[in-house]
């Protein structure tokens, strides 16, 4: 008889489902592994048959209240027997008592639904030339922009009103990682914005795009870009933004962006009270 057991991820297995995300398409981060891990270590379940990973799936506890499940994935030659929705049910137990997100690719909708995750809107991913995009910026409100490398109590107090928790580790290893670049937008000594790019496994991606309006997006987004290397110009940029945020998808067609990809946000509980009119590009569909 098979032996299939599930347990908390290693830094190195999790390196394995970060792949197999990319095997779907995902298109993750270089440094995600790195980064997701420091949130909440023991939220990253593996699934073994005979000691061969063969599933996984991220439960990630933000505090007492709120949580993120992402990285739900079993090998395709191990689909379709019940693998996927053991660890789910182990998911779903790491998060017990708290309000749980997660981005939900179409496949796999129906199936959330049935677990008691409710819609409360799409997620589209935009992606477009870096050298196409650039131009298309062009003169953007660029004095208020400064370099960001650390996670300040006002930057932290900024993010707590668009995200439904307390990141702090989060943001200390998201801001801080090699390769990640990170803008900050502040006017009169308050913050109205910031924002991070990341090289992914194809091209860039920025996430979050956090600003109080579009012209700050705009700023913020044209001078990630700008500190790309030259000779990647060619590569892709992506920014993931919901679709309530009407100004965002304004700015993406201004920008020639193309929709290549899209989830559904759905909560277990309930939509939490954040101002989707200022997130014009979503952290990550893997920790929300």
């Amino acid at each position: 008889m098979s032996d299939y057991s599930i347990r908390p991820l290693s830094a190195a297995e999790l390196q394995y489902a970060v792949d197999w995300a990319g095997s779907e398409g995902w298109n993750p981060g270089l440094r995600d592994a790195e980064c997701f891990r420091s949130t909440d270590p023991d939220g990253f379940l593996g699934g073994f048959l005979d000691g061969d990973m063969i599933a996984s799936v991220s439960a990630v506890n933000y505090d007492d209240a709120f949580s993120f499940l992402g990285f739900y994935i079993v090998r395709p030659e191990f689909r379709h027997h019940g693998h996927g929705l053991e660890i789910a049910q182990h998911a779903l137990a790491h998060c017990e008592g708290r309000n749980m997100g997660l981005d939900g690719v179409v496949e796999q909708q129906d199936n959330y639904r049935k677990s008691g995750f409710s819609f409360a809107y799409n997620n589209y991913r935009f992606a477009g030339t870096i050298g196409e995009v650039l131009p298309e910026l062009g003169q953007v409100l660029g004095n208020g922009v400064a370099p960001l490398e650390s996670a300040s109590s006002a930057l932290r107090a900024y993010d707590r009103k668009l995200f439904p928790a307390p990141r702090d580790a989060f943001l200390q290893s998201w801001l801080g990682a090699s390769d990640h670049i990170s803008r900050v937008y502040s006017e009169n000594g308050q913050i109205k914005g910031y924002a991070t790019l990341r090289p992914c496994q194809s091209g860039y991606k920025v996430g979050p795009l956090f600003a109080d309006e579009v012209g700050i997006a705009r700023a913020l987004l044209a001078s990630l870009l700008a500190a790309v290397p030259q000779d990647h110009h060619d590569h892709d940029v992506f920014v993931d933004m919901p679709q309530p945020n009407d100004a965002a998808f304004a700015m993406a067609r201004q920008l020639g962006l193309t929709k290549v990809f899209e989830t559904a946000r759905m909560y277990s509980d309930h939509e939490p009270e954040i101002d989707l009119n200022r997130i014009f590009g979503v952290t990550t569909f893997e920790l929300g």
